[in-house]
């Protein structure tokens, strides 16, 4: 049941991340904490990531922006050296408990950050302030940053990352060109540190979930990428902002 579930997020999680620039790793660290402890849900969403970015990068490496990538490119992956180490000095106590349905519900530190951290992301998607905020290139080393290190600390850097790239006005496949090979570096930054610090850990058990969540998500990369043309990205944003907070909801709440 698990590797079916988690194979399908991966697959549609994919083909929106061709559309909005974010959603993969977003939609699927909240579905692999179902399964998993929340630093091996969150190394094995950043393995799929990393390998789907690699594939990406066959088919749109051609369009990016150097210099957009490298004025937010150097921070984020800077910044993912240091959310990914802080990962693992967070605490997996219980951070408060509250009665749901009868039963008594535990929300740890890493649960409830991961939540904040996500209806955050999904409000700067969803409130029409932010939405007319345009930004120049002068403030894209501090939004490499905070997405850099908030994709180190918790895996969903996306979000963050295409809310200060979209206000550049760019052409939709430069936008997503550019997005993945910034996001491709932050990866490679954070999946190091992970294994690293997963070196003790027993993984192998792991092998067969994380083979079929890759294959559907360069599947969806692929289909994703076929469609592009046919949607416009402010739909598919909203649509991914929505789904952001009402997963974030539920793992607040323990129902994740």
């Amino acid at each position: 049941m698990e590797l079916l579930l988690i194979s399908l997020v991966t697959f549609f999680s994919a083909i929106l991340t061709f559309f909005s620039g974010f959603g993969l790793a977003t939609i699927l660290t909240p579905v692999m904490l179902l399964f998993f402890p929340p630093e091996i849900a969150i190394f094995l969403t950043g393995i799929i990531h990393f390998l789907n970015n690699i594939y990406k990068l066959t088919i749109v490496g051609k369009k990016i922006n150097i210099s957009v990538v490298i004025k937010f490119g150097v921070p984020a992956i800077l910044a993912s050296y240091i959310g990914s180490s802080t990962l693992f000095f967070i605490s997996e106590s219980t951070f408060f408990t509250h009665n749901l349905f009868t039963h008594t519900t535990e929300i740890s530190y890493i649960d409830f950050t991961i939540s904040i951290i996500l209806i955050l992301f999904a409000l700067i998607d969803l409130i029409p302030l932010l939405q007319k905020i345009k930004f120049n290139n002068s403030i894209l080393p501090l939004g490499g940053f905070l997405s850099g290190f908030f994709g180190g600390l918790t895996g969903n850097q996306g979000a963050l990352r295409s809310a200060f790239l979209i206000k550049l006005n760019l052409d939709k496949t430069v936008f997503i060109a550019t997005t993945v090979v910034i996001s491709f570096f932050v990866d490679l930054t954070r999946v190091s540190v992970y294994l690293f610090k997963v070196n003790g850990l027993d993984i192998s058990n792991y092998f067969i979930v994380g083979s079929f969540a890759v294959a559907s998500a360069i599947l969806g990369s692929l289909i994703g990428n076929k469609l592009l043309k046919k949607v416009t990205l402010e739909f598919i944003r909203n649509l991914v902002a929505m789904m952001i907070l009402i997963i974030a909801t539920l793992l607040m709440i323990g129902l994740l």
